[in-house]
This record gives structure tokens, sequence and C-alpha cells, in this order.
């Protein structure tokens, strides 16, 4: 492998919490010297100028939503591989709410075997907590850490008998295996379509109060504690959940929590006419509770940002709102959006990398995430103020229920770089 050389680059350390002038070496796959000040004289190496745009390590996003098996006409791992590189995501950590369930050692490896034949991004898959994600019977966590799943979710299918949970957070516990949960108590939100509130009653939509969300957690952050569990929430939506979590984590639970780029860049005021690309889970809070979540993500209670990327054929989104399928594509729109924090002055870059990428990294315990020598090569360059429309067509994913389709936004892809290797190249 040739070795490369990437010049005149702002690069964003987030370990180091740095935004500085430098350069990066790659040689075989990976971070061979992160250079600041003068560039090195070039040498035998392919050498390429970044023109003084943004350098950082590669997305990695938990909670993607790939449809093998079972709904590969939504989205297939070649065509959420091309979408996340274009988006600067170099990994990917999938979901398993599939077309059966990633509930056996045997699907797990059926979609191993696909991920690597097809995705230009890395791939890590998440396995069910219990088998078909119906919340009675535990899956073969043993079998399924073995076989490779990095955590253990049911998704937004919430296990409703405590001892089922406990015993499968026990479990988990005892092997050092990661669980994912969805804080929303399922007897207040079925059927919810919006937030609680007078916008939803005047749209005449079913609605669940953000209540909802702080119940589920204190239910869960019970349990946690009981079994010493590590416990990572896919999304904190709402102001009402916060203390909650501040908490637990004060009191020394192996807790952490992430927050959907949709929740902190949207508000339910975008519901308005019933666009059904609006239509998340879960949904929309308002802009009060918009704030502060990203208060709490600024300062450090929430961790992780998240695309929680979920495909939906045109069928199941050009519907009445209240029968819509729930849901958003988000690899290429994940860093455009979260880049409106930066210039609205909320985070700045090395802080929204932590949350990108450096804290995704620690939590599945791996390499990537660093701007460091011996780090795998998995980097993106990228404009952070270059003006654009979306236009969803344009998007790589199968699907295209994007909620920004029509925004002007800022932020543009320039190369994708995964282990040393050149996934994708952007216009400048």
């Amino acid at each position: 492998m040739t070795d490369l050389l990437l010049t005149n680059a702002r690069v964003i350390d987030p370990e180091a919490e740095t935004d500085r002038l430098g350069s990066v070496m790659i040689r075989d796959g990976v971070i061979a010297e992160v250079i600041y000040g003068e560039a090195p004289a070039p040498g035998r190496v392919e050498m390429i100028d970044c023109a003084g745009m943004c350098l950082a390590p590669g997305i990695i996003d938990i909670g993607v939503k790939v449809c093998e098996p079972g709904e590969r006409h939504k989205e297939s791992f070649r065509s959420a591989g091309d979408a996340a590189v274009a988006g600067g995501v170099t990994t990917m950590v999938i979901r398993p709410d599939t077309e059966p369930a990633i509930d056996s050692p045997e699907i797990l490896e059926f979609v191993h075997r696909r991920a690597v034949a097809d995705s230009k991004a890395r791939v890590l898959p998440m396995a069910a907590l219990t088998k078909s994600r119906n919340g009675r019977e535990m899956a073969e966590i043993g079998f399924l850490r073995d076989a490779g799943a990095v955590a253990f979710t049911d998704c937004d299918s919430v296990i409703e008998d405590n001892k089922v949970f406990g015993r499968c957070l026990t479990y988990a516990n005892a092997l050092g295996a990661l669980v994912m949960g969805h804080v929303q108590d399922p007897s207040l939100s079925i059927g919810a379509a919006a937030t609680s509130g007078a916008l939803a009653s005047k749209l005449g939509l079913p609605a669940v109060s953000p209540i909802a969300e702080r119940i589920q957690l204190e239910r869960d952050m019970a349990i946690v504690e009981a079994t010493g569990a590590r416990y990572h929430i896919d999304q904190i939506s709402c102001a009402a959940a916060l203390p909650a979590l501040r908490r637990a984590k004060k009191a020394g639970l192996r807790v952490t929590a992430g927050a959907s780029i949709h929740h902190l860049t949207l508000n339910e005021l975008d519901i308005e006419g019933y666009p059904t690309f609006f239509k998340v889970k879960p949904p929309l809070r308002n802009e009060t509770d918009r704030i502060a979540v990203v208060t709490a993500l600024a300062e450090g209670l929430i961790d992780i940002i998240s695309s929680m990327h979920t495909p939906q054929d045109e069928e199941s989104k050009r519907r009445p709102f209240e029968a819509a399928a729930s849901g958003a594509v988000a690899l290429e729109t994940l860093l455009p959006a979260a880049l409106q924090l930066v210039h609205a002055e909320m985070i700045d870059l090395p802080t929204l990398w932590q949350k990108l990428s450096l804290n995704p990294a620690k939590l599945l315990g791996l390499p990537s995430g660093r701007m460091a020598t011996g780090a795998p090569a998995d980097l993106v360059l990228f404009d952070p103020d270059k003006p654009f429309v979306l236009d969803r067509e344009t998007l790589r994913s199968k699907s295209k229920n994007t909620p920004f389709d029509g925004r002007r936004m800022q932020g543009r892809v320039l190369r994708c770089i995964v282990g040393g290797k050149q996934m994708f190249e952007g216009n400048s």
C-alpha cells in the first residue's frame, strides 16, 4: 500500500481537543504520524494538499438500520456503505431490527458476509437481546458475542417484563457485554405520532408526553443499578429525562447516552402541514427540549450523536401522518446537520468529534476515533462552510425519506478514507 501524506489540513483531534493546522502521514492502513507546523518533504509518497480544509477521524455511527435481511428494497449494504462514506461515516454499527431479527449466530454470520462483500464502510453488527425482539426469551448472548456482536438491543421493542430484562442484563454483565436500550414507556407511547401539547391537539394527532421517556429511563436505571450492567441509552430527546440521567452518572452507574441528529436539529413545529418525512421515533419535541438536549450534549452529560438512520420506502411514508412509518435516513446528512450546532456556536468542532467519533469508539472498545499514531487511518476531509441545498434524489441510500429535503445546509465531505484507502471523493 502506497504511503499517503495529507498536508495543509485543519486537524481536528477530539482526544487532545485541538483544531490546528497540520499534516497526517498514513502507512499500511494506519496513522503513522501527525505533524503540526511545517509539512515534511513528501519523498516517495502520494501527497494530497487539503487546502486548509478540516481533517478528522471518521464518524462512528451507532444505531444504523441496514435492511438486510428482509427489506433489501429499502436499503442494502452496498447502498448504505456508499451513503456512509459520502457522509464521512467510516464505521456503521448496525441495528438488529431486520426481518428476521439478528438473533442467532447464523443470521449474524450472514450479515457479516454481506457487509464485508458489499460495504465501503466498516460494519459492526449488534444483535437482539431477546429472541425475535419479543421481550419473552433471552437470545443466545454468549454465542452471538462470540460470533461478533458488539452490543445487544431490542431497539424500539422495549422489554416490559422486568424479570426478563433483569435476567438479560445480569447475563450480559457476566459476559462484559454492552446493552443498548430505547427509553420510551410502551404503554404510554404506543400509537403516538407527536409530542403532547398545543400543536398535537391542533393537528388532531395521537400524542405522548415526554414523561414516557423519564418513566422508562427511571425503570431501566433501577435494573442497571441492581445488575451492574453496562448500558447505553440510544436516544435522549427531552429535558424531563436529564435529571434521571444525571443522577445515574453521579451514582457511578455504567451508563452512557446518545441523541439523534434529528432531535438535536429539528423540533415539533416541523410537523406543521403533516410532512411524514419528519415523523420519527420518539416524536420531535418542542424547542425547549431541543435546547436542553443540545446543552446536555455540550456539557458532556450526553455522550454520543447518532444518525438513527432508518430507511422507509415511498409507500410507507406517503400515507396520512398518523399511519405513516416512523424514521428518516441520515447517513449522508449527519455531518452537515451536526455542523449546524457548530455554526450556531453551541459546540466546537473538537467537542462535536468527541460525540461523533471518539466516544463511540471508547464505548465499543475500538482503536479508531482518534487522530493519533497507530490508530486506524479512518479519516474524513470536509469543508465545514460549503453551502448547498439538499436534494433527496441525490442521496445514495435506496430510500429517500429525509426531513432535510430542500433545506439550505453547510458542510460537504471532500474525501473519506477507510483503512488508508480512499473510498469517496467529492467535489471541492
